[in-house]
């Protein structure tokens, strides 16, 4: 009866391990293959539970999900000969398993391997046409599609789509960076004397524009002065002869005491004989 215990658990967990290794699961972010023997028996599995025969068939699992392949630095000369440092990524998929796993045996490394060499020699070729300028202020746009394009015409017969290059940086090696930055350094002053001989050129017309007004103002307000100055004149001449001619003896005396302020002013001590009309006022007060 024990023997028998014994035989009957044996033959279950032969059939559970056997049940078990027959049932395989499928999950949407994944290819898989049916190989038999190392052939491909079918690879169109929807995700869920299917069903293989045990020991005979081999499951192969591929991710379908987009892949990252972050290339190392690498160096390319530009169509001025000119050596520059590129860090760039790719991303890729697997769109394909039966032919990812005939053309690399469903290894990813030697996918990556690959795809790196396919995206350098496309990078090399559309950057030896291209000058630095280009690369580093141009539209990267078109030189990621021609790359895009023959990456992909290409890796078609490994079942791998090439989804995106993106680059990351462009650096110039150390000797290339001093040339370069003397060139942009001497192009800014270039720039910057060119501004600054316009800038005083423009200052000098400006200088010149407002000495020609000053002149102008002043010619004006001189011709304005001398005018008024005139008129003026002849307001007071007017006024002294009218004032002259109503009270002449008080206008004589008046100018005659101003002449004699003016002459007599200070300190001064004038020893003279006072002969003359100047003086008739000394000699004849009385005088008219």
């Amino acid at each position: 009866m024990g023997a028998r215990l014994t035989q009957i658990i044996v033959l279950a967990a032969v059939a559970l391990v056997t049940l078990s290794s027959a049932i395989f699961y499928v999950d949407e972010r994944e290819h898989v293959l049916l190989l038999r023997l190392g052939e491909v028996q079918r690879a169109d599995y929807e995700p869920g539970i299917h069903f293989k025969i045990p020991f005979v068939n081999e499951v192969r699992r591929f991710d379908n999900r987009t892949l990252l392949l972050d290339s190392s630095p690498s160096r390319y000369l530009t169509g001025e000969m000119k050596n520059v440092i590129v860090d760039s990524f790719i991303l890729w998929r697997i769109v394909d398993p039966e032919a990812f796993f005939t053309s690399m045996s469903g290894d990813e490394e030697n996918a990556r391997l690959r795809l790196g060499q396919i995206i350098r020699d496309g990078l090399r070729g559309e950057f030896g046409r291209r000058t630095i300028q280009q690369l580093v202020s141009g539209d990267r746009s078109e030189m990621v599609r021609d790359i895009m394009r023959e990456a992909n015409r290409i890796s078609a017969g490994f079942g791998i789509e090439v989804t995106n290059v993106r680059i990351k940086r462009i650096d110039l090696p150390s000797e290339v960076s001093t040339s370069v930055f003397a060139r942009m350094e001497a192009e800014r002053e270039r720039v910057a004397m060119d501004l600054r001989s316009r800038g005083a050129e423009e200052a000098e017309k400006i200088r010149s524009d407002a000495d020609r007004q000053r002149i102008v103002i002043l010619a004006e307000a001189e011709r304005s002065a001398q005018t008024l100055r005139g008129e003026g004149d002849a307001i007071a001449s007017n006024t002294y002869a009218n004032a002259y001619g109503q009270n002449q003896e008080f206008f004589s005396l008046y100018r005659r005491l101003n002449a004699y302020k003016n002459v007599f002013r200070g300190d001064d001590l004038l020893v003279i004989d006072p002969q003359g009309e100047f003086f008739n006022r000394f000699s004849d007060p009385l005088a008219r």
